[in-house]
């Protein structure tokens, strides 16, 4: 079976493994797919790693469009996704609808848990909202960065510790079992960040990949985007 290898930020792992196996069986090819962060993925690309869909944000596919790794014309917004702040499932829910009340539930956290704070989209944005609080030297050894969202609440998930907390793309705590999404970070902290998927130039498969991309946009699977944590984008 024919392989289409896709590269993508962590932020559309739900969305594509919840499409995956009818798109696979309808199409006849294998998707043979990669997740991490932004920065990781847009590496792996540059490195040589074989890729028919890339997923990344807006900016990022704008860059590789300029600079000829991308297919002009082939990139499509998938949706716009905040970032959030999660604890684990069944312990209580603190108040982060503010900075102060965010930098309490910080301070009260026993554990933080991030994706990777130079190349995660979410992760470089939560260093940038501690030093804004004025708290990271302060937290500095609670910190628990992973290399992207999804690994990092698992681990937060799988932990014993019940007075944890975690940040990253709410996409990323939203098909995390044992972990729940609490509220997006304060308006003052706001991270929307828009996804755009696109056919690399060197894909050996133009057509599946289009075909994939258009299943993931389609208004047929709205809902699941949304559910998902894909707000439209406009």
């Amino acid at each position: 079976m024919t392989s289409l290898h896709l590269l993508s930020g962590g932020a559309a792992q739900g969305l594509v493994r919840q499409l995956q196996a009818s798109f696979e069986a309808a199409h006849g090819v294998a998707l043979d797919a990669t997740f991490g962060a932004v920065g990781a993925m847009k590496q792996r690309l540059l490195d040589g790693a074989p890729c028919d869909v890339l997923i990344l944000t807006q900016a990022l596919i704008d860059g590789l469009v300029q600079s000829g790794q991308v297919r002009a014309g082939s990139d499509k917004k998938l949706g716009l996704v905040k970032t959030g702040v999660a604890v684990k499932t069944g312990t209580a829910w603190p108040d982060v609808a503010s900075a102060d009340s965010l930098r309490q539930a910080l301070r009260h956290a026993t554990g933080i848990y991030f994706p990777d704070p130079q190349l995660a989209t979410a992760g470089i944005h939560f260093m940038k909202v501690l030093n804004e609080l004025g708290m990271a030297s302060e937290v500095a050894e609670r910190l628990r960065p992973f290399p992207n969202g999804a690994t990092a609440m698992k681990a937060m998930a799988e932990c014993d510790d019940p007075q944890v907390i975690g940040c990253t793309q709410v996409t990323e705590i939203l098909i995390t079992p044992g972990v729940a999404l609490v509220a997006d970070l304060p308006a003052v902290f706001e991270l929307a960040t828009v996804y755009t998927a696109a056919v690399c130039t060197a894909s050996r498969q133009p057509q599946a990949a289009a075909q994939f991309i258009d299943q993931m946009i389609s208004p047929a699977h709205a809902g699941l985007r949304q559910q998902g944590g894909f707000l439209p984008a406009g």
